[in-house]
């Protein structure tokens, strides 16, 4: 029976062991066995299925091995039919490695590669094939990275006899996963084995060998101190100097410096001609090499300098692009680059007094915690400033978006909190009668859904909070091979953001694929938050995709909120 262990010889004969062994056996703790794999009977199928967390599965079985529930049977039965997972998809990746045959896919419309995808792939190949570890795909937001690395993998695949390929996406699952699915299909899959998943699920596939990993969003595991970069060093080989996969880092923005380049280890420690094992603490082999990064107060640091800085950038681009051949590829967006201005917002007498003393209170607390050096205090209070200063300016961003909406444009409103900015904007609006689209809180909307709603034209507005990974440009061709709706998209910052990777992959939802979108930030006049605003807006550039971006902006918007004294990931990852 699925899921049932069954007795070994060696534990029915365990009172035979000789006194030396029992007495080595219990000096150590004894290897846990591995559970059996559920086998299905003749005319039957293990089903391995998607169900959402704490949804009711009745009939399934929870199997913590697979991080999944299984059904053992000839066909699912109706209560369990909606949990049968797309193609590609972990669950049926998973599916398919318990069973014989694998389950046939259904047809797809085919999607046509543009000539710098087939270039871009052929680049990858060429770096696979003279024995590289990793890829950066650095292409601009927009400019085709998704078919690329699709075409890569299969090429990859075909010149190395591989078949089993990775990809990890960024939230949220309900579109990116469909995106990639759809594009794998459209491209052709090259008879490989896929597996879409995304960084918040990889623990589902970390025990499972991949020879093609394809990392969309890389910079997403910059940091080494998350559960998240303990199961993509697992599923990308990152610890193995031999059998390890290769990987397609895709990215447009891969790091504020090159201490954020974990995850291009393997790849640096080839170049540098040195064993992986040199690499595995990152700023100390950086340093080594002359880098100008240094120990301080709060960990590792870059230097300041901007000469230092360029050196450093470099020789870093030369290690990865001055190959021959090159180990990364950026490709500018032939659309130019994203327009991005300042909106003032002239705060009414009430408005400005409730500012103002939500900024006294974040600066009384934040001097008591920086006196203590409690960094958790500080941040909290930091958020805290941050969503008081966005809610007071809420009225003004209805008021703006309105205006846009009557001249027949179509709105992308980039919020950072829900109960503050994202559901007050959203209510707002409705009551004026303007429909709009929900992508964020976890749950609480069909994010799939409600951007479809915004790309048809049904909703004119698109209130979300994720910053990556969402097309939201005019004339998209959508699942259905229908086209998104023509008018011109804006977008607009409620709150300035304070990393450059962030804002520059949030106006990369509606600039891309030759649609041009410009992009505005919100800031009340007059206060901090136009001077943040404005160090934004001016150093947005330099986030771009040149491996390790300028960081400077950080240290300023640190000092002008009295947060230097702060952790750098204080700021990135608010």
């Amino acid at each position: 029976m699925p899921g049932r262990r069954r007795r070994t010889a060696r534990s029915s004969t365990r009172s035979a062991m000789t006194p030396t062994r029992r007495r080595a056996a219990a000096g150590r703790p004894a290897a846990k066995a591995a559970p059996e794999r559920p086998v299905a009977g003749p005319g039957e199928r293990v089903w391995v299925l998607a169900v959402p967390f704490r949804a009711p599965a009745p009939g399934a079985q929870w199997r913590a091995d697979l991080q999944a529930h299984v059904w053992v049977g000839r066909e699912l039965p109706p209560e369990l039919a909606g949990y049968d997972p797309p193609p590609y998809s972990a669950e049926r990746y998973l599916e398919d490695e318990l069973n014989a045959v694998p389950r046939p896919l259904p047809p797809a419309r085919p999607l046509t590669p543009r000539p710098q995808q087939v270039e871009g792939a052929a680049a990858i190949a060429a770096s696979a094939a003279a024995g590289d570890r990793v890829f950066l795909l650095g292409d601009d937001p927009g400019v085709g990275k998704t078919g690329t690395a699709v075409l890569a993998a299969r090429a990859v695949c075909a010149a190395r006899g591989g078949s089993r390929v990775l990809v990890v996406a960024d939230r949220p699952a309900a579109i990116t996963v469909p995106h990639w699915t759809r594009s794998i299909a459209g491209f052709g899959d090259g008879g490989l084995r896929w597996c879409v998943t995304t960084w918040d699920r990889l623990a589902k596939v970390r025990a499972s060998r991949f020879d093609v990993v394809v990392a969309d969003e890389a910079h997403m595991v910059r940091h080494t101190t998350t559960q998240r970069w303990k199961h993509w060093k697992a599923v990308s080989g990152g610890g193995r100097a031999t059998g390890a996969p290769f990987v397609v880092a895709a990215t447009a923005t891969p790091a504020h410096s090159p201490l954020e380049l974990p995850y291009l280890a393997p790849q640096l420690a080839r170049r540098a001609g040195e064993p992986l094992r040199a690499w595995a603490d990152l700023p100390t082999r950086l340093a080594a090499h002359g880098f100008h990064v240094e120990r301080g107060r709060y960990g590792w640091a870059w230097t300041e300098d901007p000469d230092e800085r360029r050196a450093d950038l470099t020789r870093l681009q030369q290690w990865l692009a001055g190959g021959d051949p090159p180990a990364a590829l950026h490709r500018p967006a032939p659309w130019g680059p994203v327009s991005v201005t300042g909106t003032p917002v002239a705060l009414t007498p009430a408005e400005r007094a409730a500012y103002e003393s939500g900024w006294q209170e974040f600066r009384a607390e934040m001097r008591l915690a920086r006196r203590a050096r409690q960094s958790a205090r500080g941040r909290a209070a930091l958020l805290r400033f941050r969503q008081k200063a966005g809610l007071i300016r809420v009225q003004a961003t209805v008021d703006w978006v309105r205006a846009q909406v009557e001249a027949g444009r179509q709105v992308a409103v980039s919020v950072e909190f829900v109960e503050t900015a994202a559901d007050p904007i959203r209510a707002a609006l409705e009551d004026a009668g303007i429909a709009v689209a929900c992508i964020y809180g976890r749950d609480r909307f069909d994010v799939e859904a409600e951007r479809l709603r915004f790309q048809r034209g049904q909703a004119p507005v698109c209130v979300f909070t994720v910053t990556a990974s969402i097309s939201l440009h005019a004339g998209e061709l959508l699942p259905d091979g229908s086209s998104a709706s023509g008018a011109p998209r804006v977008g607009l910052f409620h709150q300035p953001r304070f990393s450059g990777i962030q804002a520059r992959q949030v106006s990369g939802r509606t600039h891309r694929d030759g649609r041009v979108s410009p992009w505005r930030v919100a800031f009340a006049e007059d206060t901090v938050e136009e001077q943040v605003a404005r160090v934004m807006v001016e150093r947005l550039a330099v986030s771009g995709s040149t491996a390790g971006a300028d960081t400077s902006s950080l240290r300023e918007i640190a000092e002008l909120l009295d947060a230097d004294w702060l952790p750098q990931a204080a700021l990135t990852d608010a």
